[in-house]
C-alpha cells in the first residue's frame, strides 16, 4: 500500500472549504485533515475553522461526503486545544467541543471511513507545580478522557493525540515549556495504559522531537505501531545556542540586562527554543533525515496518511497564498520518491489506491456535553 499526502488546513485558515479544495488538487495531495476549532477559542496561532460545526448533523455530512467524493479525496477533522488546563471555564469549553467533533465524526461515517478526530490533551500548571505533578497530569488525564474515549468508542470514533509540547502556550517568565502531556512517548505510553481502550492513538510530529534532540527514528522504533494513525509533515532546523544551551529555555530577562551582557533573550514565548519551522525539501535543509524516518515507517507497516502541516517560516509564516502553496508542493514533491513507485509520470501517487468515501446514513443524536458523561 503506498501512503497518502494529505494537507492540514490550518495552514489555509483565510480560504474557504471550496477554495481549498481547488488548491487540494493543485498540489496533488489525497485527503485534507480539516480544522474546526472554536470559533470563540484562545488560540491565535495555526488555527482555523473550516467546517460549521454549529450546524453539523446527517444531511450535512452527506453533503461534505459528496463533495469529498467528487474531488478524490479523504478527510478527517481535529482541534486542539488544552482539555486538562489552563482557565477553567475556556478548559469545559474545550472538552465538550472535542464531544461535539466526536459526534460530528460519527456522521461522516467514524472508523469506517477513516475519519479520526485529533486534539491536544493539554497540561494543568496548577498540579504539575506540585510535587508529583506529571503523574498527577495523568490521572486527570485518566479521569477527563476516559468518558471521551468511552462516547468515542460507541460511536465508532478514534480520537488522535497530537505531540507538541505546545512550547509558547506561556509567557516566557515561566521555567518550563511542557504543556501538552502527550508531547513525549513515555507519557503516550502511559496514557495508554491509563485508558486501555483500543480507539484513541496518536498523530505523529517528528519536528517536535528533532527540537528536543531526539531521533524520531528511534521513537518510532518504540511506537505501538496500532496506536499509531497520522504522520505530520513538518521539520525544524535546530540552531545551537552557546549562550543558553540546548537543554533548557531561554528565558525572558530585562532588555537593559541582554544588551549589556551582550547575550539573547526571550522576546516572545515561541522563540526560547533553538529551531526554525520548515518544511522538507523548500528552501533551505532541516535537522532530520527524512529518508530514515520513511524508512522505518515503512518497516514498521504504517500505513496510514503523511499529512502536511505548514507552519514554516518561509511558506506559512510568510503570509503569502503563494508560498503556503509552494511549500505544499515542494514537501509533496519531497515525499514522492520516498513513499512511491516509479512510474512514466515520475513518483506519484497510485490512482488505484484511491477509495471513496463510504455513503452513510446516521441518525441524528442529541447534542453531548461533559455533564451528561
Amino acid at each position: 500500500m503506498s501512503n497518502p499526502i494529505w494537507i492540514m488546513t490550518s495552514a489555509f485558515d483565510q480560504l474557504s472549504l471550496d477554495q481549498i479544495l481547488e488548491k487540494a488538487k493543485e498540489i496533488n495531495v489525497q485527503g485534507l485533515d480539516l480544522c474546526v476549532f472554536r470559533k470563540d477559542g484562545t488560540r491565535d496561532d495555526f488555527v482555523a475553522t473550516h467546517l460549521d460545526y454549529e450546524n453539523f448533523g446527517p444531511e450535512q455530512a452527506k453533503v461534505l461526503i459528496e463533495k469529498f467524493n467528487g474531488a478524490e479525496l479523504r478527510l478527517s477533522i481535529g482541534a486542539f486545544d488544552n482539555l486538562i488546563g489552563g482557565d477553567p471555564a475556556q478548559r469545559i469549553k474545550n472538552q465538550n467541543h472535542l464531544l461535539r467533533l466526536i459526534q460530528m465524526a460519527y456522521y461522516l461515517g467514524g472508523d469506517e471511513n477513516d475519519v479520526k478526530v485529533g486534539t491536544f490533551v493539554g497540561y494543568n500548571h496548577e498540579l504539575g507545580n506540585e510535587e508529583g505533578g506529571f503523574e498527577k497530569n495523568l490521572l486527570e488525564y485518566q479521569r477527563i478522557f476516559t468518558p471521551i474515549i468511552n462516547y468515542a468508542a460507541d460511536l465508532g470514533v478514534t480520537v488522535l493525540y497530537e505531540n507538541c509540547p505546545m512550547e509558547g502556550w506561556r509567557s516566557s517568565g515561566h521555567f518550563g515549556t511542557f504543556n501538552n502531556l502527550p508531547g513525549v512517548l513515555a507519557a503516550r505510553k502511559l496514557m495508554y495504559q491509563l485508558i486501555p481502550a483500543k480507539n484513541h492513538g496518536e498523530i505523529y510530529d517528528p519536528s517536535h522531537d528533532i527540537w528536543q534532540h531526539t531521533d524520531p527514528v528511534e521513537v518510532i522504533k518504540n511506537t505501538d505501531m496500532d496506536r499509531l494513525k497520522r504522520i505530520h509533515v513538518k521539520s525544524t532546523r535546530n540552531n545551537p545556542n552557546p549562550f543558553w544551551g540546548n537543554m533548557y529555555p531561554m528565558h525572558q530577562i530585562p532588555d537593559s540586562w541582554a544588551k549589556e551582557a551582550g547575550i539573547p533573550s526571550s522576546t516572545n514565548p515561541w522563540d526560547r527554543h533553538h529551531y526554525e519551522a520548515t518544511l522538507p525539501g523548500f528552501g533551505l535543509g532541516d535537522s532530520m533525515d527524512w529518508r530514515a524516518f520513511v524508512n522505518i515507517l515503512k518497516e514498521k507497516g504504517f500505513s496510514g496518511a503523511f499529512e502536511i502541516e505548514n507552519e514554516a517560516v518561509l511558506s506559512k509564516q510568510t503570509g503569502k497564498m503563494g508560498a503556503i502553496v509552494q511549500g505544499c508542493k515542494a514537501a509533496v514533491q519531497n515525499l514522492a520518491p520516498l513513499l512511491y513507485e516509479l512510474g512514466e509520470e515520475g513518483w506519484t501517487y497510485p490512482e488505484s489506491e484511491y477509495k471513496p468515501l463510504l455513503e452513510v446514513n446516521r441518525k441524528p443524536l442529541p447534542l453531548v456535553k461533559m455533564d451528561d458523561l
